[in-house]
């Protein structure tokens, strides 16, 4: 297995820019982060609390840079504080003392325990076992949430105008349906594709990507289990030219999901990630060409 990242607490984001003719891409892995800080204060089995890291999708997709493109990455674990949900997603149950600033958390937070602070592991263990301060949950804001969704604003350049296309990097349990307390209409699919039921995605740059994997073998959904979450609404504008495309891989194509470590073909599904990127680069260099 790869090693845990060294604590780094002054580094919660690392920005990896284009090695040459950079393009208008920009992915980013906001859950694959295992640098647990020394302040988390969980108390539950650290294999279950790993559960939440989308392990190793910074590693998959690293290609991203030679093609071009822009790679933002978290070094700190989702279960901390996940950059991809709202700053306002907070359940206040958890917390010792009153928040100062305004909660509005998802439905699917309460059902789920997975909010801005997660309060359950995906096998509902408790994370925690006492209420967490609002300062402390201030301070994970202030220097993890914050950081890292300004790094992926500035890699976006999200203040230009312009087209530019947004990758939003994950992976998902191989029991998904299950985890989310649905009936299964299948078996899930190896790779899917969010854009907010069309609205943080074109249908057809939707299309292009499931074609691009399609094409080296990979089955691909739309939308089903996962639409996408807060980093999409944030960034993606489709009639602004603004693509912003959530992807999940079931993780039972490249990791073992108990001991966190690779699978003999994670390689293989590496080298296909960077195939899939090529033809995205592509993609996007004859948008731009027409458009000069």
């Amino acid at each position: 297995m790869l090693p845990l990242e060294v604590s780094r607490p002054d580094l919660p984001v690392l920005v990896i820019p284009p090695g040459a003719d950079p393009i208008a891409l920009v992915c980013d892995s906001p859950h694959s982060g295992t640098d647990y800080p020394a302040d988390f204060g969980y108390a539950v089995d650290i294999a279950d609390l790993r559960k939440c890291e989308d392990t190793h999708v910074q590693w998959l997709w690293d290609a991203v840079p030679r093609v071009g493109g822009t790679l933002v990455h978290a070094t700190f674990p989702r279960s901390y504080i996940d950059a991809n949900r709202h700053e306002t997603d907070i359940d206040v149950a958890m917390l010792a003392d009153a928040w100062p600033g305004r909660a509005a958390p998802a439905a699917r937070t309460l059902a789920l325990g997975n909010g801005l602070v997660s309060s359950l592991t995906p096998t509902r263990q408790p994370i925690y076992a006492r209420r967490l301060p609002a300062h402390e949950v201030a301070h994970r804001i202030e220097h993890y949430w914050r950081p890292y969704r300004h790094a992926l604003a500035q890699a976006l350049r999200a203040d230009r105008p312009g087209p530019r296309w947004h990758l939003n990097l994950h992976s998902m349990p191989s029991n998904a349906y299950e985890r989310l307390g649905r009936v299964a209409p299948g078996p899930l699919a190896d790779v899917v594709l969010g854009n907010l039921n069309g609205e943080s995605c074109s249908p057809a740059f939707t299309d292009f990507v499931a074609r691009a994997f399609r094409q080296l073998g990979y089955s691909v959904a739309i939308n089903d289990p996962y639409a996408g979450q807060d980093l999409l609404r944030v960034f993606g504008a489709p009639a602004l030219g603004h693509e912003s495309l959530q992807i999940e891989l079931n993780r039972a194509i490249y990791l073992d999901e108990q001991t966190r470590e690779l699978l003999p073909r994670a390689n293989d599904v590496r080298e296909d990630i960077g195939e899939v990127l090529r033809a995205i680069a592509a993609h996007i260099r004859g948008v731009a060409a027409s458009h000069s």
